[in-house]
């Protein structure tokens, strides 16, 4: 429960021809992690799987191209039993994906052309508009002659007059023929000579002119080019609805692909194993880590598959070998989400406490403390519960917390912001605000305490039982964190700081700061002032992070004084007014604060607890399997 499963170390010594079957029957039992073969490069230096690996990866990219294209998910497609992919079958895959992911190119490059063609013919029509009012052969527009000046364009509608009369002094034409808001759509004619073409463009220039480019496949009356255009679009939806009916009939019925899917799904285990395999001559040697309660069953899965002859040696991993054992911790699915936050820190190190169970219950309680309210956290249980099929795991994290928010609400008397409602369990939080303090001081030293031994646990189970007496995390920096809290209180509340106090405090202050002297490497000034300073910075610290628990108290307080807040301005509107006000203030701090404070508690979490004990530089247990 609050320990990684124990793993052995497993090496399989077989046949080369066997290796895939071996494989194969591990991943089966999906309990084996892979770990590369180490030290036997010398004795083992061949790689019996790098072959097949290759056109392993090679059938697979371009399976996921296929698959890509036509939109299919491999998961839903049937598995074949397990038996071992050989190399001539693997190659017939791979050529025929690769004939597949060909057909797919021509469909994609067709579908490519379609849409080109089709945003042609758009563009097109969107041009088109504004011709269309004009009755004459649109390629007679397309631009100069050799004795005939043409041009279209839009020049702003105020200097249309004025234009007209400046192009007329100098023998051109304009005609409008639309009207765009502010703008107006004109024609310019008129005979070309090499005197009046310049004068015309500055006169142009002048009004504001700028060139409507009349397209190439313009060439006939706006009407049947329309038409045209329309006959267009039915051609280019009729080759895409064609298309489509090709890939409903590809996927329906080609076998090819869901041989493909089915083939490599069972070559993976191997082709993923190949990386690290080892062998010389006919012998090839596969490592990795299962589960001690597995062993059992995988020597027995391998012995009725496996029909020549193997050697199954199994051991437990050194401690120098603990950073590469990867770790297995199985909860119960309610805590998912609490597992997906502590991953998001780190992966628990092979022997080290889980700590998931702890942050569960630590956080559920902490949550509930700062944001203690029946109706409110009865509205997060309530969509915790409502949304879980959406929500997933994500669901059991809302309906906990929610659940220890109404527990609080109760003890607190506090439903959706009112405090007179309901009568409180225990007590208010603002009708004693230095309690509430001297509480989370109370529970910042229990946690802290805790973490800490939780830090000594895990040095021992790896072995440095000096660092774990007499480090600052460990029984001395608790001892001195310890000893420093009964000083301090004996000092403010009875007025005295005697001898008992003083060792109490110096004792494992000075164990402390020996264990660090000792384990200092540098020359004696340098040494003195780093011992000085990490000394100091440890004391610092735990005080720091002790004060640290005191926003527990204050988001307790602080949800109370929101409240108020709320119902002072809610006695300022009227009976409608007043509603809406707390409705809306609810919402507030339900969104708001609760997202702070979950933030906040999360903090804690890491910066105060996990930064004490957790390593979180783990591997995760990533077994073969088919799936």
């Amino acid at each position: 429960m609050f320990k990684c499963l124990p793993m052995q170390r497993v090496a399989l010594h077989c046949l080369k021809e066997d290796a895939p079957a071996v494989v194969l029957a591990l991943a089966s039992a999906e309990v084996m992690h892979p770990e590369e073969t180490q030290g036997h490069e010398k004795d083992l230096p061949d790689l019996p799987g790098r072959d097949y690996q290759r056109l392993y990866h090679t059938a697979h990219s371009r399976l996921e191209k296929v698959l890509h294209h036509w939109k299919l998910d491999p998961a839903t497609f049937p598995s074949l039993p397990p038996r071992v992919v050989d190399e001539a079958e693997l190659v017939q895959v791979n050529e025929d994906l690769g004939e597949l992911w060909r057909q797919c190119s021509h469909r994609e490059e067709q579908e490519r052309r379609l849409d080109e063609e089709n945003k042609l013919v758009e563009n097109l029509s969107q041009t088109l508009e504004h011709f269309a009012v004009l009755d004459i052969d649109l390629g007679l527009l397309q631009g100069n002659t050799r004795f005939l000046d043409v041009r279209v364009g839009i020049i702003p509608r105020l200097n249309l007059v004025r234009l007209r009369e400046a192009l007329g002094l100098a023998g051109h034409f304009l005609t409008m023929f639309r009207e765009v808001e502010e703008n107006a759509y004109v024609v310019v004619t008129g005979l070309r000579s090499a005197r009046t073409d310049k004068e015309i463009s500055a006169l142009l220039e002048a009004a504001g002119w700028r060139s409507v480019p009349m397209p190439t496949e313009f060439k006939g009356h706006p009407e049947k080019l329309k038409e045209s255009l329309t006959n267009r679009r039915l051609v280019i939806e009729k080759n895409r609805l064609a298309l489509r009916d090709e890939e409903t009939h590809h996927v329906g019925y080609n076998t090819k692909l869901i041989e493909a899917v089915q083939i490599l799904r069972l070559a993976a285990p191997y082709a993923e194993v190949s990386e690290i395999l080892r062998g010389r001559g006919g012998l090839t040697m596969v490592q990795g880590w299962v589960p001690r309660d597995q062993i059992q069953r995988v020597q027995t899965i391998l012995e009725t598959q496996i029909t020549h002859p193997f050697v199954f040696e199994v051991r437990d991993p050194t401690f120098t070998e603990h950073s590469r054992v990867p770790s297995v911790v199985k909860h119960p699915a309610w805590l998912g989400s609490f597992m997906g936050l502590v991953k998001n820190y780190g992966i628990p190190r092979y022997g080290e406490f889980d700590p998931t169970w702890l942050f569960a219950i630590t956080y559920i309680l902490m949550f509930g403390a700062m944001f203690g309210d029946l109706g409110q956290g009865a509205v997060i249980a309530i969509a915790g519960f409502y949304f879980r099929r959406r929500l997933g795991s994500s669901a059991s994290f809302l309906m906990a917390t929610g659940g220890a928010s109404m527990v609080f609400g109760i003890l607190y008397g506090s439903v959706f912001c009112y405090e007179d409602l309901l009568p409180a369990l225990w007590m208010p939080p603002l009708s004693d605000p230095t309690r509430m303090l001297t509480l989370a001081l109370y529970w910042a030293v229990g946690f802290i305490v805790l973490v800490t031994l939780l830090t000594v646990w895990n040095r021992l189970a790896e072995g440095h039982v000096l660092k774990a007496l007499l480090d600052s995390k460990g029984l001395a920096g608790i001892g001195a964190y310890l000893g420093l809290l009964w000083g301090s209180y004996s000092w403010m509340v009875y007025g005295q700081f005697g001898t008992w106090e003083e060792i109490g405090i110096f004792v494992p202050l000075l164990l402390m700061i020996g264990y660090k002297w000792h384990e200092a490497d540098f020359p004696i000034q340098e040494k003195i002032l780093v011992v000085f300073i990490e000394g100091f910075d440890t004391m610092v610290n735990y005080l720091s992070n002790t004060l640290s628990f005191l926003r527990v108290a204050a988001f307790s307080l602080n949800h109370v004084a929101l409240s108020i807040a709320i119902f002072t301005v809610a006695e300022m509107m009227g009976t409608t007014g007043h509603w809406i006000t707390v409705v809306l203030g609810n919402l507030f701090i339900l969104v708001l604060e609760g997202a702070i404070v979950a933030i906040q508690v999360l903090r804690l979490e890491y910066y105060e607890g996990f930064s004490r004990f957790f390593s979180g530089d783990g591997r995760e247990f990533k077994p073969l399997t088919l799936r």
